[in-house]
């Protein structure tokens, strides 16, 4: 029996990891093609992470500065985001700390630097459609996509609610969808472009290099190109009076 070396196993795992995130409730999740490249999706996203998600969950990992350069922010834009207290310099910190997490929530609310990396862009963006109505939760919601959720449904408030339609398996009520009990103020497209524009951003945020890597990795491969053939027929050259 062959056995795998150390790295090629390590690569395996990085590889299988959003899958097992994927199948952790054996429901398929919503496609979402991140795109790092639309700036504008990018600011509407970091405004809506500030606006929403700031308060418990941080991005130590991601300073302002670095945000603010990266995404063509203007100054005005920027001091609204650090609203008098943090420094330019400063990380993206949550004013929650951890144990104040575990005391309302029963757990610490993550860091979501690497969020995006480790979940996938399709678990994200099913997470944060996915919640629902239920009494039997401390907050009132639980998730579709991560059931006994312990955040609440902290932008119910644009998305409206949604009910569990159950079915039977095997005699069992099991959740078959969600389906809208009230309205949001705003329409469900608007709701699933917010969601967009925050998936976008994260993702963003998991490898901000990856703006200047994959603008720069066009021009390599373009390079690449040319040298191969350049170099051959240099070799044509060189061998063309030798058999």
């Amino acid at each position: 029996m062959r056995i795998l070396s150390y790295p090629v196993l390590l690569c395996l795992l990085v590889l299988a990891s959003p899958l097992a995130f994927a199948s952790a409730t054996d429901r398929p999740l919503d496609s979402h093609d991140a795109d790092v490249f639309d700036k504008a999706s990018l600011r509407r996203g970091a405004e809506t992470y500030v606006t929403y998600c700031q308060s418990c969950h941080g991005l130590k990992l991601m300073r302002y500065s670095r945000m603010a350069r990266d995404l063509g922010m203007g100054d005005a834009v920027l001091q609204g985001m650090l609203r008098g207290v943090a420094k330019p310099s400063d990380s993206m910190l949550s004013a929650m700390t951890a144990s104040d997490g575990e005391h309302w929530f029963g757990v610490a609310p993550p860091d979501l630097s690497l969020v995006a990396r480790a979940r996938g862009a399709d678990w994200i963006y099913s997470y944060l459609r996915g919640f629902y109505m239920d009494d039997s939760r401390p907050n009132g919601v639980n998730n579709f996509y991560y059931p006994d959720v312990a955040m609440p449904h902290v932008m119910s408030g644009l998305q409206g609610n949604l009910r569990p339609v159950m079915h039977k398996v095997n005699g069992v009520d099991v959740i078959d969808h969600l389906e809208r009990a009230t309205q949001g103020h705003v329409k469900e497209a608007e709701f699933d472009t917010i969601v967009t524009d925050l998936v976008n951003f994260l993702v963003y945020v998991g490898e901000p290099s990856q703006l200047e890597r994959l603008k720069l990795g066009k021009w390599v491969m373009l390079i690449m190109i040319l040298l191969v053939i350049l170099f051959r027929r240099l070799k044509d050259e060189y061998w063309k009076d030798v058999h």
